[in-house]
């Protein structure tokens, strides 16, 4: 749980990036250890994704997709037992559900569609009013926070990124191979570069961290000195 902070402690840090790079990975671990909360954008993205494909909705169909939006609650809530934020889709755990190679393809699909990702990003701003923030996505750092005092760009190559994507899979029990887990990353990259709203790309005073051959500890040094480095120049004004 985050601490009460100063005001000048407090900062938003957007976190972008290519999917299976541990974007996720590394704001957890940041905001835990700079004692800030944690929104993990993309799953409310995958959420959705669920909702629809459990009513049987066309995700490829904007109107309809909009149209169940109001339905649709999403929060996130503290496990102390596996110390990360989970999310809950009306009332209901679907942490691990969400994160199935095909609630992934279609979220990537809605993800595409303008007037779900200006509802879901009005909500993502209303995370960030009081700061103290670390959220990570595809947009953050150009849309959703374009003011955020840290914007960190995190990238490896699909060699690296699908082997990461691959055990992640196996640990949760959810089988498929090698091949299937490269192309659904390919098509997810492809979507997320070149969707007319707000595609994935770097923010220009964003700092790139490519974590090919960076383990988890070395990454999460390397954003924690950015971050207090940040917080330093904050106190010091």
């Amino acid at each position: 749980m985050a601490k009460k902070q100063n005001a000048n402690e407090r900062i938003i840090i957007a976190v972008d990036g290519y999917s299976s790079c541990g974007k996720s990975t590394l704001s957890k671990d940041l905001a835990k250890k700079l004692q800030f909360i944690h929104i993990d954008s993309g799953a409310m993205y995958r959420a959705v994704g669920l909702y629809c494909m459990q009513q049987g909705i066309d995700t490829n169909n904007e109107a309809k997709v909009v149209s169940v939006l109001p339905k649709i609650k999403i929060n996130f809530k503290f496990n102390a037992e596996t110390n990360n934020n989970e999310t809950y889709l009306n009332n209901k755990n679907v942490e691990t559900t969400i994160r199935n190679l095909e609630v992934a393809a279609v979220a990537s699909t809605i993800s595409k569609h303008k007037k779900v990702r200006e509802v879901l990003v009005a909500q993502q701003q209303l995370f960030g009013k009081e700061k103290g923030i670390v959220m990570d996505g595809r947009d953050i750092g150009t849309v959703v926070f374009p003011e955020a005092e840290l914007k960190l760009f995190i990238t490896a190559n699909i060699e690296v990124r699908t082997e990461r994507r691959f055990k992640e899979l196996a640990q949760k029990g959810i089988l498929t191979t090698k091949e299937k887990v490269a192309e659904n990353l390919k098509e997810r990259d492809e979507n997320d570069v070149n969707r007319v709203e707000s595609p994935l790309r770097k923010a220009n005073d964003a700092k790139e961290i490519d974590n090919s051959y960076l383990n988890m500890e070395e990454q999460l040094n390397l954003a924690y000195y950015f971050a207090k480095e940040l917080i330093k120049k904050n106190q010091a004004k």
